[in-house]
């Protein structure tokens, strides 16, 4: 064969190989799974305790037309209607995520969200591959399934996070939620949702409202870290007041 032929159909293999950002699947229980990086990689957040800066929170870059069609409906906990709003970027891998859940949550949602004077709005960050699959299927079930499944992944979040069988433990966790085991492939798969997470992590990030998890806002006031549950009551009153 001609010597440039050769060379030729080389780099035309090597163009093409190179071409696959992106594949997804699960086979034999365990995971197969690359994400190209969506944007700067983001650093966890500081541990609990450490107070979040004075400094007035940068105002977020305004999304565009194109941006909104990206973005999925964030899940609302209370009453719509209550006159303050925490909104919370968490990646379902970041242990000072989980730590607020277990520890600090509670509290909050006895006092501030189930007297219908706060109301939280989830919105996904996804730090690693392992968390995008963990919020993949919790897009996938019910909407009034989701803050029980996402309490579940934090709760046992040192049982799938680093598991080996990560696809067969995050089955175990969607099946608490009324997810079959094929409905959960079927999210798995599900590329266009799976690109969905990404952008939408990508337009949270550029946009200047989070660098780091977990990162909230109380009625536009910022608060980053797993923080006590006195941080958030000073900010939570005096949005009130």
């Amino acid at each position: 064969m001609n010597r440039n032929i050769l060379i030729a159909i080389l780099l035309a293999i090597v163009i093409v190989g190179g071409g696959a950002a992106y594949y997804l699947t699960a086979q034999n229980g365990e995971e197969m799974a690359t994400m190209e990086p969506a944007g700067d990689q983001t650093a966890e957040s500081p541990a609990s305790g450490e107070i979040a800066t004075p400094a007035p929170a940068p105002t977020p870059a305004p999304v565009t037309t194109s941006e909104e069609e990206v973005l999925l409906a964030p899940h609302v906990l209370g009453d719509p209607n209550a006159p303050v709003t925490i909104i919370e970027y968490a990646s379902l891998t970041c242990p000072h995520c989980a730590a607020f859940h277990r520890e600090t949550f509670p509290q909050i949602k006895e006092k501030y969200i189930d007297t219908g004077k706060v109301k939280l709005e989830s919105r996904d960050f996804p730090l690693d591959e392992r968390a995008a699959l963990a919020t993949l299927l919790a897009y996938c079930v019910p909407d009034d399934r989701y803050f029980p499944l996402i309490d579940l992944l934090f709760e046992q979040q040192h049982s799938w996070a680093v598991a080996p069988n990560l696809i067969e433990q995050l089955k175990k966790m969607a099946g608490f939620a009324g997810l079959s085991s094929e409905d959960a492939d079927a999210c798995f798969n599900n590329q266009a949702l799976y690109d969905k997470v990404l952008g939408q992590r990508k337009i949270y990030s550029d946009s200047g409202a989070v660098s780091s998890t977990p990162t909230f806002y109380v009625n536009g006031s910022k608060i980053v870290g797993a923080q006590p549950f006195a941080t958030f009551e000073e900010a939570i009153e005096a949005a009130l007041n």
